[in-house]
């Protein structure tokens, strides 16, 4: 089955209060392609990149079954970069440098040869971006979708406009709230679902994650982790695993939906334990089956 992901590819520093680590690669489109690599080997990428961003990386990324050819590469240009500093509970964090660089001016061009893709899964662009790319695909399966708060504050319609075209829409908790404008939010799911998505996805960071369906609600624990080093990706690490498992499985239903769901949280958990993209590079599918099956044990209950 393919699949297309369109995003960000970028260069991060990041600095938490157990370390730093400069010029990690990073990027929306990087941790989703990534994440999801470990269930499909038919992904397609579609983004945009400076003369810096080295050999290395394509190689990592096609190492992994990713075909990069949608990857513009801009001579002379820069890559997206950004800077943030973390505070001590990782929740809240501040940006301290954003370098749109060359990705200021992406115009994604879906190549032919991506068009008939059956999932797309679109990062936190902008939704005009987004919309673009919809434009450009003949009959997708599958649309899921990410935003961010700026782009719920900046573009609000055109993140509607959007929204009714996309099958899957996941965002945390204040960027529902922010969204819907209420704080209740299983009311907020109701407004969002409303706009078009049918199945809602709402992250709450380290106490798991929301999926609502017109079957009900269903809630995902956090995995209990000793040690978070860098909670950078992790949405859009979560995003892939859950993208991978429906496109492995080829089924979309109640059932594998909240099978996604945690395996999308397994494939964040990973990503935390490292700075950037470092652990969710170097895992097998052995250690992914242990995590999720990890994760049915959380909620199971001994008779």
């Amino acid at each position: 089955m393919s699949i297309l992901v369109v995003g960000s590819l970028a260069f991060d520093d990041i600095e938490t209060p157990f370390g730093r680590s400069d010029n990690t690669l990073g990027g929306s489109s990087t941790y989703i392609a990534l994440s999801t690599s470990y269930f499909s080997d038919n992904i397609q990428m579609v983004g945009v990149v400076g003369s810096d961003f080295e050999e290395k990386h394509f190689e990592l990324l096609n190492n992994k079954g990713i075909d990069t050819k949608g990857v513009q590469v801009i001579e002379k240009g820069k890559t997206f970069r950004w800077s943030g500093r973390y505070h001590y509970d990782m929740n809240t964090r501040d940006t301290l440098d954003t370098q749109l660089n060359v990705f200021a001016d992406f115009d994604p061009h879906v190549p032919a040869q991506y068009r008939e893709a059956r999932f797309v899964c679109l990062g936190n662009i902008d939704p005009e971006l987004q919309l673009k790319v919809l434009d450009q695909i003949s009959n997708p399966e599958l649309v899921i979708c990410d935003t961010m708060n700026f782009w719920i504050e900046g573009k609000p319609e055109e993140l509607k406009k959007t929204l009714e075209r996309v099958d899957v829409f996941i965002l945390n908790d204040s960027e529902a709230r922010l969204l819907s404008g209420d704080p209740n939010l299983v009311k907020s799911a109701r407004i969002i679902r409303n706009m078009g998505p049918k199945t809602l996805i709402i992250k709450k960071g380290e106490h798991g994650a929301l999926l609502f369906t017109d079957n009900g609600i269903f809630a995902a624990p956090a995995f209990p982790l000793e040690s978070i080093y860098d909670p950078t990706g992790a949405g859009d690490t979560f995003a892939g695993g859950f993208l991978g498992h429906l496109a492995r499985t080829e089924e979309i239903n109640d059932s594998e939906l909240r099978k996604a769901v945690l395996y999308g949280s397994a494939m964040a958990s990973f990503c935390v334990e490292k700075f950037g993209t470092e652990k969710i590079a170097n895992i097998d599918l052995l250690e992914i089956e242990d995590r999720y099956q990890s994760f049915l044990d959380l909620s199971k209950i001994s008779a």
